[in-house]
């Protein structure tokens, strides 16, 4: 399939085949794909837990506002933010800039510290809100990649953050939930895989300026 052949493909899974588990080089291409998201200022607020434990997929359902594909999918994904972007974080990014492309320090310095001033003054609910919109960015990379390599996802918003924590420990990782995917294959008696999409018309969604 071409990409758009492959968008035309994906649709929100509703119902996974239980008995079928990714191959693990699928699994690593949706790790690597994760990583190479784009993020505001490149300092990737977010971390992904990749859960592949029935007992614990069934665990999640209850809440999940009780739906079957996390148990169903051969994974979960969790996007998770970082519960601290303080100048620790900060600058740990930056030295890691400059280990990567030997970039001089007093190049990177202005900029590390705009970046340190302005979120010391940031409340912690703007940096939180600035973090989950970074996790939007990955789930868009994550369901493109899926459907170009014909892996079947669900994204969902409908969970309880508080009670994943829990089960997956999150706090001692210093993260929160704010997405879950579950990812597989769909079952063949999944009635909504064959439904036409509903797309608003092209023309409608589109606005081109030539001059």
């Amino acid at each position: 399939m071409d990409n758009i052949e492959a968008l035309e493909w994906r649709y929100a899974t509703k119902k996974f085949d239980a008995t079928r588990v990714l191959p693990l080089q699928k699994i690593e291409i949706l790790k690597k794909a994760f990583n190479l998201t784009a993020t505001s200022y490149g300092l990737q607020p977010i971390k992904m837990v990749v859960v592949q434990s029935k007992d614990l997929q069934e665990r999640l359902v209850e809440h999940s506002m009780n739906q079957q594909q996390v148990a169903t999918a051969s994974n979960v994904l969790v996007l998770c933010i970082e519960r601290e972007v303080d100048q620790n974080f900060i600058e740990a990014y930056f030295e890691m800039v400059q280990n990567i492309r030997e970039t001089p320090t007093e190049i990177l310095t202005p900029f590390k510290e705009f970046l340190i001033d302005d979120f010391n003054k940031k409340p912690s609910q703007e940096i939180a809100n600035w973090a989950i919109k970074q996790a939007y960015l990955a789930l868009g990379t994550l369901l493109t990649v899926c459907a170009i390599e014909e892996i079947d996802a669900c994204p969902m918003e409908g969970f309880v953050p508080e009670k994943y924590d829990e089960l997956l420990n999150l706090e001692h990782h210093n993260l929160r939930s704010v997405l879950v995917l579950p990812v597989g294959y769909r079952a063949e008696d999944d009635i909504f895989s064959e439904f036409k999409k509903v797309r608003r018309p092209l023309e409608d969604v589109i606005i081109e300026i030539n001059n």
